[in-house]
């Protein structure tokens, strides 16, 4: 039984956080003797034996942090490898990064290979990672009790998991309702991903709709079903809706590449953008600035993510408390693409 146990069975046994044992396994002075003396029965009693690795910032530790990743190859999670790598190093840590790919079997493989190699946490940059089906959770869950598991823009309530992100859905439907109340009533919205952040955005849009009053209308509210590099199959597939009869002379999407599409769908039929079409992204990318006019697009604060996320992470290694999630909201950056 005693290879089985975990410091999160240890923290529930003993009623205390997964903070307050480690501050007992690494003597912290910060613990009040009764919780100690607690933690330490139960410590005795399970005959548990602390993974000498995982101390926090104790002379065992390997100063090294996981990153996993879906695809290295998307702007958005490259941007935010960049600014977590950068922020790690100059906090005096190393990462490692696995591409996992969108399927659960390789999620699961490549954490159990980081935590194999004794790193001191584990970063999930992107909401893919959390799944609609609690089952396929569980190997976040199952990694938590080893390490601290840090998530970039995902929300997953569990202990030893913290959480930075954006509020996705206030900030899609603030940018709706700018449309709506500069009397754009015919609004396509493009996504491309049902994601935790996808379905957050999409619920934004839909809640801006009904407070204005509008019927939601399925015809309205499109799934891209092509890759993030696929602007020339955004642009047909728009082009499609409107062929078929579809009008709108709005368009708000998910990502900054569907805002490309359809800026690229109104230029070759000669759609006036933005006297006739209003085109709202998402990201504040590099891309928001590659097409004329720029694209205004919702910012999601993805550096200050990044920095907060790593003193979240540095906080947890040091044995402080601290916030198991941090929220920041997005504002919307106006450009040529709309004139509200």
């Amino acid at each position: 039984m005693s290879n089985q146990m975990t410091i999160y069975d240890i923290s529930k046994k003993a009623g205390v956080s997964i903070a307050t044992v480690s501050r007992v396994l690494n003597g912290s002075s910060n613990v009040k003797p009764r919780t100690r003396k607690k933690v330490l029965d139960i410590i005795e009693q399970c005959g548990y034996k602390p993974n000498a690795f995982a101390r926090g910032l104790g002379l065992n530790s390997m100063k090294t942090v996981g990153i996993l990743c879906a695809d290295a190859s998307d702007l958005y999670l490259a941007k935010a490898i960049y600014y977590i790598e950068q922020n790690l190093r100059e906090n005096g840590y190393n990462s490692v990064l696995c591409c996992t790919g969108y399927e659960i079997p390789s999620r699961k493989k490549c954490l159990n290979l980081l935590l194999s190699q004794h790193v001191d946490s584990v970063i999930m940059v992107g909401s893919n990672f959390i799944m609609n089906n609690a089952e396929d959770n569980q190997y976040v869950i199952e990694g938590a009790a080893s390490v601290p598991i840090m998530l970039l823009n995902a929300d997953f309530d569990c202990p030893n998991v913290y959480c930075t992100l954006c509020d996705d859905y206030k900030a899609t439907q603030d940018a709706t309702e700018c449309m709506l109340d500069a009397g754009i009533k015919n609004i396509l919205y493009l996504y491309n991903s049902t994601t935790y952040s996808g379905l957050k955005k999409l619920a934004g849009f839909q809640n801006a709709l009904l407070t204005h009053d509008i019927p939601l209308r399925k015809e309205y509210q499109q799934c891209f079903p092509g890759s993030r590099e696929d602007i020339d199959g955004v642009r047909d597939f728009v082009d499609k809706l409107y062929k078929e009869g579809l009008t709108f002379d709005g368009i708000v999407t998910s990502e900054d590449f569907l805002a490309i599409g359809a800026m690229n769908f109104a230029k070759a039929n000669k759609i006036d953008v933005p006297n006739k079409l209003q085109i709202v992204g998402y990201n504040n990318s590099i891309l928001a600035h590659c097409s004329e006019p720029n694209i205004s697009s919702i910012d999601n604060r993805l550096e200050d993510m990044c920095i907060q996320l790593v003193k979240t992470l540095i906080g947890t290694l040091s044995q402080n408390e601290m916030p198991q999630k941090t929220i920041f909201s997005g504002e919307l950056i106006k450009r040529g693409s709309t004139n509200f």
